[in-house]
Parts: C-alpha cells; sequence; structure tokens
C-alpha cells in the first residue's frame, strides 16, 4: 500500500511539474508573439513614415492635374538646368586676381609686354582675358589699352550673365501658373455647385484642393529657384568687382611699366 501511494505521489508530482512547464512554455510563446507582433507594427509603422514624403509628394502632385503641374514642373527643371550650368561657368570663370597681378607684374619687369602677355594667355577665367586685351594694345597708348579693358570687359560681363534672365523668367512662370490653376480650379467648384443646384462641400472640396495644390507648388518652384538666382547674382558681382580692381591695377602698372 505504502507503495501504491508513493507512485501516486510521484505521478502527481510529474504530473503538476509538467503542467508548470506547459504553462511557463505558453507563458513565453504568447510574450514572443507579443514581442513580435508589437515589432511587425511598429515596422510598418516606420515603412508608412518612411513613404509618406516621396507617396505623399507623388499624390499631391497628381491630384493637382496633369495640365499646370507639369508645366510647373517643367520650369523647374528647365531653371534648375540653366542654374547648374550657370553656377559651372561661373566657378570656373573665378580667378585668383592677386596672384594673377603679381605674376603679370613680375612678367612685365623681367620680359616685358610678351612675358605679360603669356601669362595671361597660360590662366583663364575673364580677368586674365582682360589684361590680355590691356596689354595688346599697351604699345600704342595707356589710352588705347583703356578703352580696350573696357570694352572688353563689357564682353566678358555679358558672358557672365547669358540666360540669367531665363532663371528670373521661370521664377516669376511658376506661381503665375500656380495662380490660374487656383482660379481655374474655383471656377470648375462653382460649376458643380451651379450643377448640383444646392452647396454641398463634397462638390466644392475637389475643385479648392486642385486650386490650392497648384498654388503650393507654383511657390515651391519659385522658392528653390530664386535661391539658385541670388546665389549666381552674388557670383556674378563678385567676378565684376574683380574685374573692375584688377583692371585699375592693370593701368597702374602699365602707367609705370611706361616711364
Amino acid at each position: 500500500m505504502k507503495r501504491f501511494f508513493s507512485i501516486l505521489a510521484i505521478v502527481f508530482l510529474m504530473a503538476f511539474g509538467t503542467a508548470n512547464a506547459t504553462t511557463n512554455a505558453a507563458t513565453v510563446a504568447t510574450a514572443v508573439v507579443t514581442i513580435q507582433n508589437d515589432a511587425d507594427d511598429t515596422t510598418e509603422a516606420d515603412a508608412v513614415e518612411d513613404k509618406s514624403f516621396h507617396q505623399e509628394l507623388k499624390q499631391r502632385f497628381i491630384e493637382g492635374g496633369p495640365g499646370f503641374m507639369g508645366i510647373v514642373l517643367l520650369c523647374l527643371i528647365l531653371g534648375l538646368a540653366i542654374a547648374i550650368e550657370r553656377i559651372i561657368f561661373l566657378n570656373l570663370s573665378t580667378t585668383n586676381t592677386k596672384k594673377l597681378t603679381q605674376n603679370v607684374e613680375d612678367a612685365l619687369e623681367s620680359g616685358g609686354i610678351e612675358a605679360a602677355k603669356e601669362v595671361c594667355r597660360n590662366t583663364k577665367g575673364p580677368v586674365a582675358s582682360i589684361f590680355y586685351q590691356g596689354l595688346d594694345r599697351a604699345d600704342e597708348s595707356l589710352e588705347s589699352a583703356e578703352k580696350a579693358v573696357v570694352a572688353y570687359g563689357g564682353v566678358q560681363m555679358g558672358q557672365l550673365e547669358k540666360n540669367v534672365s531665363w532663371i528670373s523668367l521661370f521664377i516669376a512662370l511658376a506661381p503665375m501658373l500656380g495662380f490660374m490653376g487656383t482660379v481655374i480650379g474655383m471656377i470648375q467648384a462653382f460649376d458643380k455647385i451651379q450643377s448640383a443646384g444646392g452647396m454641398d462641400a463634397t462638390l466644392v472640396a475637389g475643385g479648392i484642393k486642385v486650386a490650392l495644390l497648384t498654388t503650393v507648388f507654383g511657390l515651391i518652384v519659385a522658392i528653390i529657384l530664386q535661391i539658385f538666382y541670388n546665389y549666381i547674382i552674388a557670383k556674378i558681382d563678385s567676378i565684376v568687382n574683380d574685374m573692375e580692381d584688377s583692371s585699375i591695377t592693370l593701368m597702374d602698372m602699365l602707367a609705370r611699366y611706361k616711364k
């Protein structure tokens, strides 16, 4: 009998331990599933956040209508293309004027006009071109050299400002197209109200949304191009100031060389 009770006790303990182990395993499994579900929810939320800007921009662009939005986008593409080309050209046209002036002055003292002209030929930029034109007329007179510098300075300024007016055109055109889309969207909204014979928010919402989207995108394009335009104008002004200062320095050098 004792043996029977001992066997029952062992069976009870084993069953209780198994139940506890099963309960613990189920608890752990539930926790793992919960953590995994939370991680999946977090991943899905992150995916929604990651795609929000690009997808939202694309959706708003489509909602604005392909007509005016396409024209506004074309203004942005053309304006950026011209702006990038001008920035590259202006950066290549930038010259270390102090170094160039010193090299030209040293060449004048050591080898004369021809040596100074050779230095200008080997240097890129509008300042070196102006120096070359002034040195090329130096044998005639200082007045001739000054006239050549002034005339060629105007030519170089025109090269620096080439196509910049197109950027200002696109800056003005983009918001104007946006405002036109706004007016057309409002007209469409009122047409729907008139056709329905009553005031319904759902009828007006679509037209007003198109109107506001075209205005927003037009203003965004104008702001982007305005930043590039101001940088280009500042760069041109800097180069022009270097040209003017260098021209005065060149005339002083030629005056000392003539004595």
